[in-house]
């Protein structure tokens, strides 16, 4: 009987991790990595890309309705930001850097993905369903969440939007500045 794994194929293993077919020989399947590891496994041990993303969507669903518990979420709130003080701020981070809350909520669910070893979920995660979460969680927190990612504390993104607009953008330039080039690719990725 054939074999469901053609050399070259993508594979996963059970817990997500890529593997590209070398061969298969008697329900074994050499693999590699990307970056050149040999290994094998039983067949049966192997998903196809179209299994893992049947097996990998229920996951996906479950992570999101767990990001809000997540540590990053709780180390964010934490940050014991003032809610109603937060608010202001977010609405103007929004107004002057249009798709950086999308961003960040994005952003700070690949750290969830990435502190629980899951990064190989990553790439299909929903810009819509992390924001939902995102906006789901106090204001305060969300504050905190933008503060990671621009690389300030959460009092000084706080300062910041209350000294006025510019103030606001030169911090936001200055924070995405390492990661310009991630920022500019988010924008063009499709809203789903």
């Amino acid at each position: 009987m054939p074999s469901k794994f053609a050399p070259g194929a993508t594979v996963h293993n059970k817990d997500g991790r890529v593997y590209i077919v070398d061969m298969v020989e008697d329900g074994v399947v050499y693999c590699r990595t990307d970056g050149g590891a040999e290994t094998e496994f039983a067949e049966a041990a192997l998903f196809t890309e179209a299994e893992w993303a049947a097996k990998s969507g229920g996951r996906h669903e479950q992570f999101y309705g767990r990001l809000k518990q997540s540590k990053v979420y709780a180390q964010a709130a934490s940050a014991h930001a003032n809610d109603a003080a937060a608010t202001p701020i977010l609405l103007k981070l929004d107004k002057l850097s249009p798709g950086i809350l999308d961003y960040i909520a994005f952003t700070s669910a690949v750290r969830v993905l990435r502190d629980n070893g899951d990064d190989d979920l990553g790439k299909d995660l929903s810009v819509v369903k992390c924001r939902a979460a995102f906006d789901g969680a106090p204001a305060g927190t969300r504050l905190a969440l933008a503060a990671f990612v621009l690389a300030l504390t959460p009092a000084a993104l706080l300062d910041a939007g209350r000294l006025g607009d510019n103030l606001m953008r030169a911090l936001i330039e200055k924070g995405l500045a390492p990661q310009m080039e991630a920022f500019d690719e988010f924008l063009d990725r499709p809203r789903r």
